[in-house]
């Protein structure tokens, strides 16, 4: 399963990059060395880092 099809970028991909600090699409870009294309999985993405955030403050109680 890909989050984003242009760039080959897989759910662990993304993980990767928000363990590295990624908390925009943008720097999940950054951090597997590519750029948005078509940008269809922005959404997708949004959704991972916000999940991600709130599974760590959940953790964190």
């Amino acid at each position: 399963m890909y989050v984003c099809n242009c760039n080959g970028l897989r759910p662990r991909d993304v993980a990767r990059a928000i363990d590295a600090g990624a908390t925009r699409p943008r720097e999940v870009f950054a951090h597997n060395q590519c750029t948005a294309q078509c940008a269809k999985c922005v959404c997708e993405m949004r959704q991972i880092i916000q999940d991600t955030r709130e599974s760590w403050a959940m953790a964190a109680e």
